[in-house]
């Protein structure tokens, strides 16, 4: 049985759509310790434009850190594929938005189900980092404790400029789950040469948590020739909740516009 979720607002959420724009379907993906507070005010936007929309709670999220630790990034990206599945038997067309971990995974899988897949968003994604995390990591590993403060992991408790703001990630990082990330990376590296779907990259050049040369490596490691950007002065990790969140929404919205059957 899955854990009840103890963080309000990090539910699940979605919406079937309506009209022409319900023909396309939205999956928007959190970010690492975290949850839909992070991605649900995007997916209602989208939604209100009448577009479907998926926005899951990640497996070991929104719970406890303890329930993360029995996790793994293929539990992740496995869960986030089951969606896509049914998006993609069901909408004309799919977009995917992921976060963080969660454009990790939206490249994962755009890159290796191009024909379920039509266009990408991804914001501030982890791709080529892996020596921040692992290096803050190991001497915890060294002495087998499973869950690390989230500073000590690289990753800062609520990484927004917004002072009234709170993202309500887990304050411990499970270290193995962590780690399980980490080797995911160079086997995604290895692959978005073919991802060649449209793909837009919005990234904050203050991110404290990924550091911005990721989202400046992906635009040059995809095989797509159709790649933009929206870049962030004003926020930090989370630009979809800080000073530039109505940018991104706009910016998403007329991205995920073009998608529409006409």
């Amino acid at each position: 049985m899955d854990a009840m979720v103890s963080t309000p607002g990090a539910e699940p959420w979605s919406s079937t759509g309506r009209g022409r724009a319900g023909r396309v379907g939205v999956l928007l993906v959190h970010g690492f310790t975290g949850n839909p507070l992070a991605t649900r005010p995007l997916g209602q936007r989208l939604a209100a434009e009448g577009y479907r929309v998926e926005v899951p709670l990640l497996p070991g999220h929104g719970t406890s850190h303890r329930d993360l630790a029995g996790t793994r990034y293929e539990d992740w990206a496995g869960a986030v594929g089951r969606i896509l599945d049914h998006l993609a038997a069901t909408c004309e067309r799919v977009v995917l938005v992921g976060h963080s971990l969660g454009g990790t995974i939206v490249l994962d899988l755009a890159s290796s189900r191009p024909d379920d897949v039509d266009g990408v968003v991804v914001i501030n994604p982890l791709v080529a980092d892996r020596e921040q995390l692992l290096a803050k990591l190991a001497p915890v590993l060294a002495h087998l404790l499973p869950f690390v403060p989230r500073d000590l992991a690289g990753m800062p408790t609520d990484d927004l400029a917004r002072p009234d703001v709170e993202e309500h990630a887990y304050a411990l990082v499970p270290a193995k789950a962590a780690r399980s990330l980490i080797k995911q990376l160079p086997r995604v590296r290895s692959q978005l040469l073919d991802l060649t779907q449209p793909l837009l990259v919005v990234r904050s050049p203050q991110d404290h948590t990924v550091p911005p040369r990721n989202s400046v490596e992906l635009m040059q490691l995809v095989g797509s020739g159709d790649v933009r950007e929206l870049v962030c002065e004003r926020s930090y990790h989370v630009p979809q909740l800080d000073y530039d969140a109505d940018e991104v929404e706009a910016a998403v919205a007329a991205f995920v516009g073009e998608f529409v059957p006409s």
